[in-house]
């Protein structure tokens, strides 16, 4: 049975009016026990749910998303002039906040902090290596699959701004994830590691996939979406080429089951655990896909998107119980034991978006 967005959607407004009592001011990520934590601001989530809110306001045009959505933005950016523990992911962050906030409101102090951002992702940019620098640890030469989405911050500074520079450190490190990352097969690895004096690679790192060889199915969604956007903004079809690569890794590992692995080659039979943030990430990503093909190629995509829809909302989806998330059987960090089995708020977002997208959504947060 083919999902259907007209009866999914009102109950999604519930679901999150739902959750809009139960959080209340935290900033979630992790849900454990059916409730959802409070993490730090300069986390890398804290962006997704106002960014979930700001959807939820853009298809509804009800104010109430906008209230809940509109200070997030005010809020980041004082625990980034604070503290500055923020790095490659202040896409992830601002995009969802500020950005979406400007678009959708003309506010011209979420415009003002969407650009802040963008520049201080472009100061992560390694020239000899043509990469963003992940994280600020010591570990100088990383980059990584999941700035993959990120790049959509800088593009639309860009374009904001009229300024190719913008756009020519997204490209560069694009073409970098297409050289690096994205295996022939079109299976993805996690971190990459550079030289950060000379640019040289170093060596292929597993990170929150199971080995360096092996394919994290989060990894495969970041880069899918994150390359079908890069495409969205340029027109260069090398980056749309890519996404389909990785898509058609991604549904070739999802035939029986359209939720996929945590990681699609664990090395081992018995380990079953699903990670239903990457089924998301891919669902938006494919309707991304799809939106951007000939019409002759679109159904593959988007009739995959809605098979991920489904079987999410038919079975791993809670829209009228008391848990804080919409989805179960999220993976964060399994290699570290991290967050496992658990209900993730950018697997939230993700879902959102895509149903949004199903809905016909016009507008893009990334």
């Amino acid at each position: 049975m083919e999902l259907n967005i007209s009866n999914l959607w009102p109950q999604l407004q519930r679901k999150v009016d739902t959750m809009i009592e139960q959080i209340g001011s935290k900033s979630p990520h992790v849900e454990k026990e059916g409730v959802y934590d409070d993490a730090r601001l300069d986390w890398w989530t804290s962006g997704f749910w106002p960014g979930l809110l700001w959807i939820m306001y853009d298809v509804s045009q009800e104010d109430k998303y906008r209230q809940q959505a509109w200070d997030w933005d005010a809020k980041i950016e004082a625990c980034f002039l604070r503290e500055n523990n923020f790095h490659h992911d202040v896409g992830f962050q601002f995009l969802p906040t500020a950005v979406a906030k400007y678009k959708m409101t003309g506010d011209q102090d979420g415009r003002r902090r969407g650009l802040h951002a963008a520049n201080f992702l472009a100061g992560r940019f390694n020239q000899a290596g043509q990469f963003l620098r992940a994280w600020n640890q010591d570990k100088h030469g990383w980059a990584i699959i999941d700035s993959s989405l990120n790049l959509s911050l800088l593009l639309w500074a860009a374009e904001e701004l009229g300024d190719p520079r913008l756009k020519q450190i997204a490209m560069a490190h694009a073409d970098t994830v297409l050289e690096h990352f994205i295996r022939d097969d079109g299976s993805v690895c996690h971190i990459v590691s550079f030289d950060p004096d000379t640019g040289a690679f170093i060596e292929a790192l597993g990170g929150q996939g199971f080995s360096p060889t092996s394919a994290w199915s989060r990894g495969q969604s970041w880069a899918l979406h994150g390359l079908a956007n890069v495409y969205r903004y340029t027109g260069e079809s090398r980056y749309l080429a890519a996404a389909k690569r990785v898509a058609h890794y991604f549904m070739a590992n999802t035939t029986v089951d359209p939720i996929p692995l945590w990681d699609f080659r664990t090395g081992d039979a018995d380990l079953k655990l699903k990670d239903t943030s990457a089924a998301a990430c891919a669902a938006s990503g494919l309707l991304e896909i799809a939106s951007l093909v000939p019409a002759e190629e679109a159904d593959l995509y988007r009739n995959q998107a809605i098979r991920i829809m489904d079987a999410l909302t038919q079975d791993y989806a809670d829209l009228d119980g008391s848990r804080e998330s919409i989805l179960r059987e999220g993976t964060g960090h399994k290699p570290a034991g991290q967050n496992v089995n658990v209900g993730l708020i950018y697997g939230d977002y993700y879902y959102i978006e895509a149903a949004a997208k199903l809905k016909n959504w016009t507008q893009r947060i990334f």
